[in-house]
Parts: structure tokens; C-alpha cells; sequence
């Protein structure tokens, strides 16, 4: 089995005393330890942010890609290897900024991933400007005389978009989180946890305490089957108002399942040894 041991690396975490990233990543490496995800089984892929610096941290296979383009990456890993576990890493700037057009496209197909988004609502790693997430009228380094633009609702993106499994927790519920993180990698497709992840240096709106007094988790007779109701869910958002837990979840055929002139023979077990493109050329001599 995976151990806590196994998975550190000789790396200091660099994050900010406080920031929500350190429950994010032990609730990670909890759900490592009790599914037995190791280099053998999984891989990660992570943008550019302060999430991305958990591939530093995190013994494991992994990738840190462009800016906004790490769903692409994980793409291309999945749809080669199948059995792969394949998490993303990515923040809300990175993924609704740069990568907004990957995110509706590959929740569109339905790619069989777990989208793990480090959600602080401004970009850190860059001092604290306004992201598509900032709340409107907010003062950052960018909008100083307050943000004008209104947030991108990433629970309503994702579901409208096509995402199979929609989830939400908040960082410090560390118990929780390991909980959505282990069933959103359990369903087949595109699954997307919103992780409210507090940036402690640069946001001051919502913080551990703000979130700690306003979240709660949606009640024991919730289904999530219905759109509709999944969506009037995604919208609350406020004082005492800001529900947890797995929004929607539906049964569909992954995009990696849809290749079927490979007839189930993953590419990665496809010897690349002797191959040739000569006779594809043939026919145009």
C-alpha cells in the first residue's frame, strides 16, 4: 500500500502559512494512501499557479504545463493509457482565464478525469490580481477602484458544459474532501471538484472563517440526478448559504471509451517498433 513516506519529496512546501493549498494536499495524499495511488497506477498534471507547485511536493508521475493548458495535457495521457488515473491541478485563473475554451470542451466530452480546481477567486501566484472567479466590485492589484466584471459560477459551467460528476467541498474539511476526491476519481468521466481553497495573503472576502460560518452540506435526501436541481443548487452562494458535496453525478460513456477502432487496445500497449508511413503514402505518389 502507499505510504505518507512514499509520497514526500525533498521539497519545502513554499505556500503562505495558512494557505488553503496545505489541507487540499494532505487531503490528496490521504486519498493516495487509502486507494493505493502510487507511480504505477497514477499521474498528475497541474498548470501554473501556487497549485501547481503540489507536483514539487508530491512524490508521483506528473506534468506541470503551460498556463491554462493543463486539461489538454491530461488528454492526451488518459486517452493513451486508459487505466491511468489521471488528476488535474489547476486554479481558477488557469482554468477559466487561459484555459476557459479546454474546460467547456473537454467537460463536453465527457474525458474521464478528476479536475481538482484550487479555487481562491483571484490569480496568487502573480500578487493578487482579479480572476474570471473575483467577486464583483472587489478591490485587487488589478481593479483597484474594485473589480467590474461578475464571476464565472464554475458548479453551473461544468454541469452546463457536459461534466458527469460535479462536486464541491472546502479546503480545511479535510475529511470531506478526501471523501469527493475518491469519488469523483470512482466515476467514469469528466468529474470536476470546486475546492474552496482560501488565499490567506491576498484575499480577505473569503477566507477560512468566512467559509467555516457560511458552507453547509447538502442534506442526506439530496439526489443528484437532476440537472435542474443541480443547477439551482450551483447558484446559492452567500451568508449561510454555500452548500457542499456532490451537486450532480451522471452515467454516461467516457470520451476515452468512444475510440473503438482501437477495438479496446490501448495505444500505450501498441508497439511503435518498425512502424512506417510508407504505404500511407502510396496512395498520393
Amino acid at each position: 500500500m502507499t505510504t505518507m513516506a512514499e509520497l514526500a519529496t525533498p521539497n519545502m512546501p513554499t505556500w503562505c502559512p495558512g494557505c488553503g493549498n496545505y489541507p487540499l494536499w494532505l487531503s490528496f495524499k490521504n486519498a493516495c494512501i487509502s486507494q493505493n495511488w502510487n507511480n504505477s497506477n497514477t499521474s498528475l498534471v497541474a498548470g501554473i499557479g501556487c497549485h501547481g507547485h503540489l507536483v514539487n511536493f508530491t512524490k508521483m508521475t506528473a506534468i506541470e504545463g503551460l498556463h491554462g493548458r493543463p486539461l489538454p495535457v491530461a488528454c492526451g495521457l488518459k486517452i493513451a493509457n486508459p487505466a491511468l488515473n489521471v488528476f488535474v491541478f489547476t486554479g481558477d485563473g488557469d482554468c477559466f482565464g487561459e484555459g476557459g475554451n479546454h474546460f467547456i470542451h473537454t467537460a463536453r466530452r465527457n474525458h474521464n478525469l478528476t479536475v481538482i480546481l484550487h479555487d481562491n477567486g483571484l490569480y496568487a501566484l502573480t500578487t493578487g490580481q482579479a480572476s474570471p472567479l473575483t467577486q464583483h466590485d472587489i478591490k485587487t492589484k488589478s481593479t483597484p477602484n474594485g473589480n467590474p466584471d461578475f464571476p464565472l459560477n464554475p458548479l453551473v459551467m461544468a454541469i452546463s458544459s457536459g461534466a458527469t460528476f460535479v462536486a464541491r467541498s472546502y479546503a480545511s474539511d479535510i475529511k470531506h474532501l478526501e471523501k469527493m476526491i475518491i469519488e469523483a476519481n470512482k466515476h467514469e468521466g469528466f468529474a470536476l471538484i470546486d475546492v474552496l481553497q482560501p488565499c490567506v495573503t491576498y484575499n480577505s472576502i473569503l477566507t477560512h472563517q468566512f467559509y467555516q460560518q457560511n458552507t453547509y452540506y447538502l442534506p442526506k435526501d439530496y439526489t443528484p440526478n437532476d440537472k435542474i436541481e443541480a443547477l439551482r443548487k450551483a447558484f446559492e452562494f452567500g451568508e449561510k448559504s454555500i452548500p457542499l458535496g456532490i451537486f450532480y453525478k451522471e452515467d454516461k460513456t467516457p470520451f476515452e471509451k468512444e475510440f473503438k477502432h482501437l477495438n479496446n487496445n490501448d495505444l500505450i500497449k501498441i508497439s511503435i517498433e518498425n512502424r512506417s508511413l510508407e504505404k500511407t503514402y502510396e496512395k498520393y505518389y
